[in-house]
């Protein structure tokens, strides 16, 4: 019972707030920086005095590594190939009291390499 009170004075106490957690995935940091710096300036070109922005905040590279024998029958002297594959993170929260951050957001160049998910909290 107390928990359903809690809940609503909390929707209360901010009433319009908008919050997007924008989360960027790419194996390419160069393309991921720059897909980070689009969104920050569309966000800030929309001319909202109320929206605030945080990051991107840069998570943690995951390395995956695959070792395997170069030959395939098993035969000859024993090399190994080592194969690697680096995916970068960047995460961004945008709030504001506005819709139309969800507008401003469709307008952003994306690169081909990169992912994107949107999330909303209300």
């Amino acid at each position: 019972m107390s928990y359903a009170k809690d809940e609503k004075a909390a929707a209360s106490a901010f009433p319009g707030l908008n919050k997007l957690r924008i989360t960027l995935t790419s194996r390419d940091h160069q393309a991921l920086e720059r897909v980070c710096c689009n969104v920050i300036s569309e966000v800030r070109k929309a001319q909202m005095s109320d929206v605030k922005i945080k990051g991107p905040v840069r998570m943690p590279t995951k390395n995956m590594r695959i070792t395997c024998r170069k030959t395939p029958c098993g035969e000859g002297s024993k090399t190994w190939d080592r194969f690697q594959m680096r995916i970068h993170k960047r995460i961004i929260d945008v709030s504001s009291e506005q819709h139309s951050i969800v507008d401003c957001m469709r307008k952003i160049n994306i690169e081909g390499s990169v992912e994107i998910e949107v999330t909303t909290e209300v």
